[in-house]
Protein backbone atom coordinates (compact mmCIF):
# COMPACT_ATOMS: atom_id res chain seq x y z
CA UNK A 1 0.00 0.00 0.00
CA UNK A 2 1.38 3.58 -1.00
CA UNK A 3 1.69 5.68 1.83
CA UNK A 4 3.53 8.32 3.22
CA UNK A 5 5.45 10.24 6.47
CA UNK A 6 6.28 13.40 7.71
CA UNK A 7 8.72 14.58 10.56
CA UNK A 8 10.27 17.80 11.65
CA UNK A 9 9.95 20.69 13.88
CA UNK A 10 9.78 24.50 12.26
CA UNK A 11 12.82 25.55 13.46
CA UNK A 12 14.22 22.45 14.05
CA UNK A 13 17.45 21.04 11.54
CA UNK A 14 14.91 20.28 9.10
CA UNK A 15 11.55 18.62 7.73
CA UNK A 16 12.03 14.56 6.56
CA UNK A 17 9.74 12.45 4.90
CA UNK A 18 9.45 8.50 3.99
CA UNK A 19 7.48 7.40 0.89
CA UNK A 20 6.75 3.58 0.89
CA UNK A 21 4.68 1.21 -2.10
CA UNK A 22 6.19 3.50 -4.92
CA UNK A 23 6.72 1.31 -7.88
CA UNK A 24 9.76 1.33 -9.64
CA UNK A 25 10.10 3.43 -12.67
CA UNK A 26 8.66 6.23 -11.61
CA UNK A 27 10.97 9.36 -13.58
CA UNK A 28 11.60 11.88 -10.85
CA UNK A 29 14.34 14.42 -10.07
CA UNK A 30 15.25 17.25 -7.01
CA UNK A 31 14.68 19.98 -10.03
CA UNK A 32 10.93 19.10 -10.08
CA UNK A 33 10.17 18.64 -6.50
CA UNK A 34 11.52 21.91 -5.94
CA UNK A 35 9.40 23.82 -8.48
CA UNK A 36 6.48 22.29 -6.32
CA UNK A 37 8.39 23.65 -3.00
CA UNK A 38 8.77 27.01 -4.85
CA UNK A 39 4.80 27.37 -5.87
CA UNK A 40 3.90 26.68 -1.76
CA UNK A 41 5.67 29.65 -0.71
CA UNK A 42 4.14 31.97 -3.38
CA UNK A 43 1.05 33.96 -2.55
CA UNK A 44 0.31 37.14 -1.76
CA UNK A 45 0.11 37.87 1.93
CA UNK A 46 2.47 35.49 3.01
CA UNK A 47 4.65 36.09 6.15
CA UNK A 48 8.94 37.11 6.99
CA UNK A 49 9.66 32.95 7.30
CA UNK A 50 9.31 32.97 3.09
CA UNK A 51 12.06 35.99 2.96
CA UNK A 52 14.29 33.50 5.10
CA UNK A 53 13.61 29.62 3.94
CA UNK A 54 14.06 28.84 0.11
CA UNK A 55 13.22 25.20 0.38
CA UNK A 56 14.69 22.72 -1.22
CA UNK A 57 14.78 18.60 -0.96
CA UNK A 58 17.27 16.48 -0.89
CA UNK A 59 16.79 12.43 -1.91
CA UNK A 60 18.30 11.02 0.58
CA UNK A 61 17.08 6.90 -0.89
CA UNK A 62 14.68 4.99 -3.09
CA UNK A 63 15.79 7.05 -6.12
CA UNK A 64 18.61 6.05 -8.67
CA UNK A 65 19.44 7.49 -12.03
CA UNK A 66 16.00 9.85 -11.78
CA UNK A 67 13.75 6.95 -11.68
CA UNK A 68 12.22 5.26 -8.77
CA UNK A 69 13.64 1.84 -7.48
CA UNK A 70 10.64 0.81 -5.39
CA UNK A 71 12.20 0.55 -1.88
CA UNK A 72 11.71 3.37 0.06
CA UNK A 73 11.92 6.60 -0.50
CA UNK A 74 13.41 9.44 1.81
CA UNK A 75 14.18 13.16 1.63
CA UNK A 76 14.86 16.12 3.51
CA UNK A 77 14.25 19.67 3.47
CA UNK A 78 16.78 21.63 5.56
CA UNK A 79 15.37 24.69 7.40
CA UNK A 80 17.88 27.20 6.67
CA UNK A 81 16.08 29.41 9.82
CA UNK A 82 17.45 26.76 12.39
CA UNK A 83 20.83 28.53 12.48
CA UNK A 84 18.49 31.40 14.95
CA UNK A 85 17.61 28.39 16.94
CA UNK A 86 19.89 25.40 16.84
CA UNK A 87 20.57 26.44 20.49
CA UNK A 88 17.20 26.50 21.89
CA UNK A 89 15.30 23.06 19.55
CA UNK A 90 18.80 21.11 20.15
CA UNK A 91 18.09 17.47 20.44
CA UNK A 92 20.25 17.08 23.33
CA UNK A 93 20.79 18.00 27.28
CA UNK A 94 22.94 21.43 26.22
CA UNK A 95 19.34 22.61 24.77
CA UNK A 96 18.50 25.70 25.63
CA UNK A 97 14.93 25.07 26.92
CA UNK A 98 14.92 28.16 28.56
CA UNK A 99 14.25 30.40 25.73
CA UNK A 100 11.72 31.29 24.01
CA UNK A 101 8.97 29.89 26.00
CA UNK A 102 5.31 29.74 25.32
CA UNK A 103 2.68 29.87 28.15
CA UNK A 104 0.25 32.00 26.31
CA UNK A 105 -1.95 30.19 24.27
CA UNK A 106 -3.37 31.16 20.72
CA UNK A 107 -6.66 30.64 20.41
CA UNK A 108 -7.66 28.26 17.38
CA UNK A 109 -4.14 26.70 17.44
CA UNK A 110 -3.04 23.66 18.94
CA UNK A 111 -0.89 25.07 21.99
CA UNK A 112 -3.46 24.38 24.37
CA UNK A 113 -4.92 21.10 23.60
CA UNK A 114 -1.76 19.86 22.53
CA UNK A 115 0.22 20.85 25.98
CA UNK A 116 -3.04 18.96 27.65
CA UNK A 117 -2.79 16.29 25.59
CA UNK A 118 1.38 15.36 25.52
CA UNK A 119 1.55 17.17 29.26
CA UNK A 120 4.26 19.96 28.32
CA UNK A 121 4.88 22.83 30.79
CA UNK A 122 6.40 25.08 27.43
CA UNK A 123 3.86 25.13 24.70
CA UNK A 124 6.78 25.59 21.86
CA UNK A 125 7.13 21.68 22.30
CA UNK A 126 3.64 21.92 20.59
CA UNK A 127 3.53 24.71 18.14
CA UNK A 128 6.95 24.10 16.83
CA UNK A 129 5.18 20.31 14.98
CA UNK A 130 1.76 22.05 14.87
CA UNK A 131 3.06 24.74 12.64
CA UNK A 132 2.19 24.94 8.72
CA UNK A 133 5.47 24.47 7.81
CA UNK A 134 5.39 20.64 7.98
CA UNK A 135 3.28 21.09 5.37
CA UNK A 136 6.36 21.69 2.60
CA UNK A 137 7.47 17.93 3.45
CA UNK A 138 3.71 16.95 2.41
CA UNK A 139 4.22 18.73 -1.28
CA UNK A 140 7.66 17.51 -1.57
CA UNK A 141 5.98 14.25 -1.19
CA UNK A 142 3.03 15.59 -3.43
CA UNK A 143 5.55 15.94 -6.59
CA UNK A 144 6.25 11.90 -6.40
CA UNK A 145 2.82 11.43 -6.31
CA UNK A 146 1.74 13.55 -9.43
CA UNK A 147 4.88 12.13 -11.68
CA UNK A 148 3.54 8.71 -10.95
CA UNK A 149 0.11 9.87 -12.51
CA UNK A 150 1.47 12.16 -14.71
CA UNK A 151 2.83 8.80 -16.65
CA UNK A 152 -1.40 7.41 -17.05
CA UNK A 153 -2.03 11.31 -18.26
CA UNK A 154 -3.69 12.30 -15.05
CA UNK A 155 -3.49 15.79 -14.05
CA UNK A 156 -4.17 18.15 -11.05
CA UNK A 157 -5.06 21.68 -10.86
CA UNK A 158 -5.77 24.40 -7.94
CA UNK A 159 -7.51 27.37 -7.89
CA UNK A 160 -8.38 30.20 -5.22
CA UNK A 161 -12.39 30.99 -5.70
CA UNK A 162 -12.71 33.09 -2.24
CA UNK A 163 -10.49 35.26 0.03
CA UNK A 164 -12.24 36.64 3.15
CA UNK A 165 -15.88 38.27 1.87
CA UNK A 166 -14.56 38.64 -1.79
CA UNK A 167 -15.21 35.45 -4.44
CA UNK A 168 -15.42 34.84 -8.26
CA UNK A 169 -16.83 32.27 -10.18
CA UNK A 170 -14.63 29.21 -10.57
CA UNK A 171 -12.97 28.38 -14.33
CA UNK A 172 -13.91 24.71 -15.48
CA UNK A 173 -11.04 22.87 -15.77
CA UNK A 174 -10.77 21.22 -19.41
CA UNK A 175 -7.70 19.27 -21.40
CA UNK A 176 -8.15 21.75 -24.01
CA UNK A 177 -7.49 24.64 -21.54
CA UNK A 178 -5.48 22.95 -18.45
CA UNK A 179 -2.26 24.36 -19.98
CA UNK A 180 -3.15 28.02 -20.63
CA UNK A 181 -4.61 27.78 -16.70
CA UNK A 182 -2.11 26.47 -15.07
CA UNK A 183 0.17 29.26 -16.57
CA UNK A 184 -2.61 31.52 -15.24
CA UNK A 185 -2.70 30.25 -11.74
CA UNK A 186 1.34 30.96 -11.85
CA UNK A 187 1.28 34.15 -12.70
CA UNK A 188 -1.72 35.29 -10.42
CA UNK A 189 -0.37 36.27 -7.02
CA UNK A 190 -3.39 34.90 -5.20
CA UNK A 191 -3.95 31.72 -7.83
CA UNK A 192 -7.29 33.01 -8.85
CA UNK A 193 -8.37 33.08 -12.41
CA UNK A 194 -10.00 36.48 -12.09
CA UNK A 195 -8.32 39.53 -12.10
CA UNK A 196 -10.80 41.39 -11.10
CA UNK A 197 -11.11 39.07 -7.80
CA UNK A 198 -7.39 39.00 -7.51
CA UNK A 199 -6.93 42.92 -7.61
CA UNK A 200 -9.92 42.86 -4.67
CA UNK A 201 -7.95 39.38 -2.38
CA UNK A 202 -5.00 41.50 -2.84
CA UNK A 203 -6.31 45.26 -1.52
CA UNK A 204 -8.15 43.08 1.16
CA UNK A 205 -4.87 41.22 2.57
CA UNK A 206 -3.65 44.43 2.93
CA UNK A 207 -5.89 46.03 4.64
CA UNK A 208 -5.53 43.16 7.17
CA UNK A 209 -1.90 43.51 7.52
CA UNK A 210 -2.14 46.86 8.25
CA UNK A 211 -5.23 45.42 10.87
CA UNK A 212 -3.31 43.08 12.35
CA UNK A 213 -5.86 40.92 10.91
CA UNK A 214 -5.59 36.97 9.25
CA UNK A 215 -7.46 36.31 6.55
CA UNK A 216 -8.98 32.59 5.08
CA UNK A 217 -10.95 31.83 1.97
CA UNK A 218 -11.58 28.62 -0.09
CA UNK A 219 -9.69 26.48 -2.79
CA UNK A 220 -10.64 24.13 -5.80
CA UNK A 221 -8.86 21.19 -6.69
CA UNK A 222 -9.26 18.97 -9.81
CA UNK A 223 -8.19 15.80 -11.28
CA UNK A 224 -8.59 15.43 -14.79
CA UNK A 225 -7.89 12.22 -16.58
CA UNK A 226 -9.35 10.14 -13.85
CA UNK A 227 -11.00 6.55 -14.86
CA UNK A 228 -13.86 5.39 -13.59
CA UNK A 229 -13.69 2.68 -10.56
CA UNK A 230 -11.18 4.19 -8.61
CA UNK A 231 -12.92 3.53 -4.53
CA UNK A 232 -15.59 1.01 -3.70
CA UNK A 233 -18.73 1.36 -2.52
CA UNK A 234 -18.59 -2.17 -0.34
CA UNK A 235 -17.50 -1.00 2.58
CA UNK A 236 -17.55 2.85 4.35
CA UNK A 237 -13.58 2.63 4.65
CA UNK A 238 -13.00 1.77 0.89
CA UNK A 239 -14.98 5.01 -0.25
CA UNK A 240 -12.80 7.64 -2.82
CA UNK A 241 -14.82 11.22 -2.00
CA UNK A 242 -14.90 9.70 2.28
CA UNK A 243 -10.91 9.16 1.68
CA UNK A 244 -10.09 12.75 -0.22
CA UNK A 245 -12.44 14.37 1.91
CA UNK A 246 -10.12 13.25 5.12
CA UNK A 247 -6.65 14.00 3.54
CA UNK A 248 -7.78 17.33 2.67
CA UNK A 249 -9.38 18.09 6.08
CA UNK A 250 -6.10 16.82 7.35
CA UNK A 251 -3.84 20.35 5.84
CA UNK A 252 -4.09 22.90 8.80
CA UNK A 253 -6.72 25.55 9.39
CA UNK A 254 -9.09 23.47 6.62
CA UNK A 255 -12.47 23.49 8.55
CA UNK A 256 -14.86 22.49 5.75
CA UNK A 257 -14.72 20.62 2.66
CA UNK A 258 -17.39 19.66 -0.32
CA UNK A 259 -16.92 17.69 -2.95
CA UNK A 260 -18.44 18.58 -6.11
CA UNK A 261 -21.93 20.97 -5.26
CA UNK A 262 -22.00 19.43 -2.39
CA UNK A 263 -23.29 22.24 0.24
CA UNK A 264 -25.16 23.76 -3.46
CA UNK A 265 -26.96 20.56 -4.07
CA UNK A 266 -27.92 20.17 -0.33
CA UNK A 267 -30.46 23.21 -1.47
CA UNK A 268 -31.83 21.95 -4.98
CA UNK A 269 -34.14 19.19 -6.11
CA UNK A 270 -32.53 15.98 -7.01
CA UNK A 271 -33.44 16.64 -11.15
CA UNK A 272 -31.04 19.43 -10.54
CA UNK A 273 -28.25 17.81 -8.93
CA UNK A 274 -27.55 14.30 -10.37
CA UNK A 275 -25.73 14.60 -13.64
CA UNK A 276 -27.50 12.85 -16.72
CA UNK A 277 -25.53 10.07 -18.29
CA UNK A 278 -25.42 10.80 -22.25
CA UNK A 279 -24.22 8.81 -25.02
CA UNK A 280 -23.01 9.30 -28.46
CA UNK A 281 -20.73 7.48 -31.05
CA UNK A 282 -18.13 10.04 -30.95
CA UNK A 283 -17.99 10.45 -26.68
CA UNK A 284 -19.48 7.07 -25.85
CA UNK A 285 -21.20 7.69 -22.48
CA UNK A 286 -20.57 10.73 -21.03
CA UNK A 287 -22.50 13.51 -18.97
CA UNK A 288 -22.58 17.21 -19.52
CA UNK A 289 -22.66 18.40 -15.75
CA UNK A 290 -20.81 17.21 -12.85
CA UNK A 291 -21.88 18.55 -9.61
CA UNK A 292 -21.34 14.90 -8.07
CA UNK A 293 -17.47 15.73 -8.48
CA UNK A 294 -16.75 12.62 -10.28
CA UNK A 295 -18.02 10.55 -8.02
CA UNK A 296 -20.91 8.71 -7.27
CA UNK A 297 -21.31 5.78 -4.27
CA UNK A 298 -17.50 6.32 -3.01
CA UNK A 299 -16.75 5.25 -7.05
CA UNK A 300 -14.77 7.33 -9.59
CA UNK A 301 -17.35 7.82 -11.96
CA UNK A 302 -15.07 8.75 -15.15
CA UNK A 303 -15.35 12.34 -14.69
CA UNK A 304 -12.81 15.39 -13.23
CA UNK A 305 -12.95 14.41 -9.68
CA UNK A 306 -13.38 17.95 -7.60
CA UNK A 307 -13.65 19.37 -4.14
CA UNK A 308 -13.51 22.42 -2.46
CA UNK A 309 -11.31 22.78 1.21
CA UNK A 310 -12.34 26.08 3.23
CA UNK A 311 -9.19 27.61 5.39
CA UNK A 312 -10.17 29.48 8.36
CA UNK A 313 -8.02 32.76 9.27
CA UNK A 314 -4.37 32.08 10.60
CA UNK A 315 -4.74 31.94 14.56
CA UNK A 316 -1.40 33.93 14.99
CA UNK A 317 -2.91 37.47 14.84
CA UNK A 318 -0.44 40.39 15.10
CA UNK A 319 -3.09 42.08 17.63
CA UNK A 320 -3.61 38.82 19.25
CA UNK A 321 -6.59 37.71 21.06
CA UNK A 322 -7.07 37.14 24.99
CA UNK A 323 -5.62 34.18 26.22
CA UNK A 324 -4.30 32.77 29.51
CA UNK A 325 -0.64 32.73 30.42
CA UNK A 326 -0.35 29.49 32.05
CA UNK A 327 2.44 30.30 34.89
CA UNK A 328 0.42 32.62 36.21
CA UNK A 329 -3.36 31.68 35.63
CA UNK A 330 -4.13 35.23 34.28
CA UNK A 331 -5.74 36.68 31.56
CA UNK A 332 -3.50 38.13 29.01
CA UNK A 333 -2.55 38.70 25.43
CA UNK A 334 -1.79 35.63 23.23
CA UNK A 335 2.17 34.75 22.23
CA UNK A 336 2.88 36.43 18.69
CA UNK A 337 4.89 33.40 16.45
CA UNK A 338 6.13 35.27 13.20
CA UNK A 339 3.52 34.04 10.53
CA UNK A 340 1.28 34.97 7.28
CA UNK A 341 -1.53 36.97 6.87
CA UNK A 342 -2.95 34.65 4.52
CA UNK A 343 -1.87 31.72 2.84
CA UNK A 344 -4.98 30.51 1.07
CA UNK A 345 -2.71 30.11 -2.05
CA UNK A 346 -0.36 28.23 -0.60
CA UNK A 347 -2.94 26.05 0.98
CA UNK A 348 -4.05 25.53 -2.12
CA UNK A 349 -0.56 23.97 -3.44
CA UNK A 350 -0.84 21.26 -0.51
CA UNK A 351 -4.13 20.90 -1.17
CA UNK A 352 -2.73 19.75 -4.86
CA UNK A 353 -0.12 17.37 -3.06
CA UNK A 354 -2.69 15.66 -0.83
CA UNK A 355 -4.87 15.40 -3.92
CA UNK A 356 -2.56 13.51 -5.78
CA UNK A 357 -1.59 11.14 -2.69
CA UNK A 358 -5.23 9.99 -2.60
CA UNK A 359 -5.64 9.56 -5.96
CA UNK A 360 -2.14 7.71 -6.65
CA UNK A 361 -3.35 5.50 -3.64
CA UNK A 362 -6.77 4.41 -5.15
CA UNK A 363 -4.88 4.06 -8.67
CA UNK A 364 -2.43 1.41 -7.10
CA UNK A 365 -4.55 -0.08 -5.31
CA UNK A 366 -7.16 -0.68 -8.48
CA UNK A 367 -3.98 -0.84 -11.04
CA UNK A 368 -1.25 -2.53 -8.52
CA UNK A 369 2.22 -4.03 -9.40
CA UNK A 370 5.18 -3.41 -8.35
CA UNK A 371 6.68 -1.57 -11.49
CA UNK A 372 5.39 1.31 -13.86
CA UNK A 373 5.64 -1.63 -16.65
CA UNK A 374 3.67 -4.29 -14.64
CA UNK A 375 1.01 -1.00 -13.86
CA UNK A 376 0.47 0.17 -17.51
CA UNK A 377 -0.16 -3.20 -18.62
CA UNK A 378 -2.97 -3.69 -15.88
CA UNK A 379 -4.16 -0.25 -17.17
CA UNK A 380 -4.23 -1.09 -20.84
CA UNK A 381 -6.15 -4.19 -20.37
CA UNK A 382 -8.68 -2.16 -18.16
CA UNK A 383 -9.03 0.90 -20.77
CA UNK A 384 -9.80 -1.29 -23.44
CA UNK A 385 -12.55 -3.35 -21.08
CA UNK A 386 -13.76 0.00 -20.58
CA UNK A 387 -14.02 1.06 -24.45
CA UNK A 388 -15.35 -2.17 -25.47
CA UNK A 389 -17.77 -3.50 -22.54
CA UNK A 390 -18.82 0.28 -21.39
CA UNK A 391 -18.25 2.72 -24.68
CA UNK A 392 -16.21 5.00 -22.34
CA UNK A 393 -14.68 7.75 -23.50
CA UNK A 394 -11.66 9.32 -21.41
CA UNK A 395 -12.62 13.17 -20.70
Amino acid sequence: MLRFLTAGESHGKGLVGIIEGMPSGVQINEDYINYHLSRRMKGYGRGGRMAIEADTAEILSGVRGGYTLGSPISYIIRNRDNSNWQDIMAAGPEASTEQRVVKRPRPGHADLPGAIKYEHDDMRNILERASARETAARVAAGAFFRKLLDTFDIYIYSQVIALGEISCTPVTVTRENLAQFLDRMEESQVRCADKGAESQMVKLIDSAKEAGESLGGCFEIGVLGVPPGLGSHVSWDRKLDADLAGLLMSIPAIKALEIGDGFKNSQMPGSKVHDEIRYNETNGMFRVTNHAGGTEGGISNGETVWARAYMKPIPTLYKPLVSVNTSTWQEEKADIERSDICAVPAAAVVGEAMMAFGMARAFLNKFSGDSVRQIKQNYSEYINYMEKVWKWGKT
